[in-house]
């Protein structure tokens, strides 16, 4: 079998493209595929984590997959971040450049406790020197706890297997983007399960983004990092994109906007993309103006 995959942006577009691969994948079980890259000038390389979400589910099903066609520059931004390696069966090129935020996966709900800390330190590793705005000690890592519980997220209430993460610095461009993507249940199919309410897939993402509503139960805690996120994008002038099942959601400019799929992304994937021209110093609210500047 032989896809076709066009450009890869970070927008609608881009996700409604992955979720029409994971549609053309679906349903075919030990088979040998070809990813036919040969029309692509262009991916954002953060998207690699929801095309690796993907591609996984579908490797799952004991299918072989192979990638073909990549011109010289999109071939050589996938094999920095890792990305395509285990696709063409190359070694991943040295990393040199500070704008390459690794591909990386994450063992789901099987996965030891030490998973914590492991996506910690990548999260630690992979953004330092990236851009990001002045904060105080206390915000960042407030920021961080924010990003890690999004990967929490995924790993305990969409009953994933694996968790997939990837980034990019665009510096012409003052952005930094990161993806966190998971082939769980998805937003809607969460909401069902914990509180029996129908929702159409971007209304359920609408409702897990009020800010004062959660799935979490019991000594579960959180559930205030896509909340806090929002309300340091909003500052920052970045924004937030989110794909669960056929439902599409982005923040940007203080305004949200959604839009139904298509094709349904098979699990969930939120792009953080933060304003890097950001010349502002971020503070907590209950910091004295000694410890940060706002």
């Amino acid at each position: 079998m032989n896809v076709v995959l066009n450009n890869i942006t970070c927008n609608y577009r881009g996700f409604l493209a992955v979720a029409k691969l994971a549609s053309d994948l679906k349903g075919l079980d030990s088979e040998t595929m070809s990813i036919d890259m040969s029309p692509v000038t262009f991916v954002a390389a953060n998207m690699c984590a929801s095309i690796g979400a993907v591609l996984y589910e579908a490797r799952s099903r004991k299918n072989a997959i192979r990638v073909q066609g990549t011109n010289t520059w999109v071939r050589d931004i996938l094999l920095r971040n890792g990305f395509l390696c285990p696709y063409i069966g190359t070694p991943p090129i040295a990393v040199r450049r500070g704008t390459v935020i690794e591909y990386q996966e994450f063992e789901g709900q099987d996965f030891p406790p030490s998973h914590d800390s492991i996506f910690a330190g990548y999260v630690e590793k992979q953004l330092a020197g990236k851009g990001i705005p002045s904060m105080t000690d206390m915000v960042r890592k407030k920021f961080r706890q924010n990003i890690h519980e999004i990967f929490e997220n995924a790993v305990v209430h969409s009953y994933t297997k694996r968790v997939f993460a990837c980034g990019q610095l665009f510096p012409k461009k003052d952005r930094l983007d990161f993806s966190i993507a998971d082939i769980g249940i998805g937003m809607r199919e969460n909401i069902l399960r914990k509180h029996n309410q129908e929702l159409a897939p971007e209304q359920a993402i609408c409702w897990a983004m009020s800010g004062t509503n959660t799935t979490k139960t019991g000594s579960v805690p959180g559930g205030n990092g896509l909340k806090l996120l929002r309300e340091f994008i909003e500052l920052n002038g970045g924004k937030i994109h989110i794909a669960s099942d056929r439902g599409y959601w982005e923040f940007s400019e203080g305004k949200v906007s959604v839009r139904a799929m298509e094709y349904p992304f098979p699990g969930t994937v939120v792009n953080i993309e933060i304003n890097t021209a950001d010349a502002k110093s971020y503070r907590l609210a209950s910091e004295t103006p000694s410890e940060g500047v706002s």
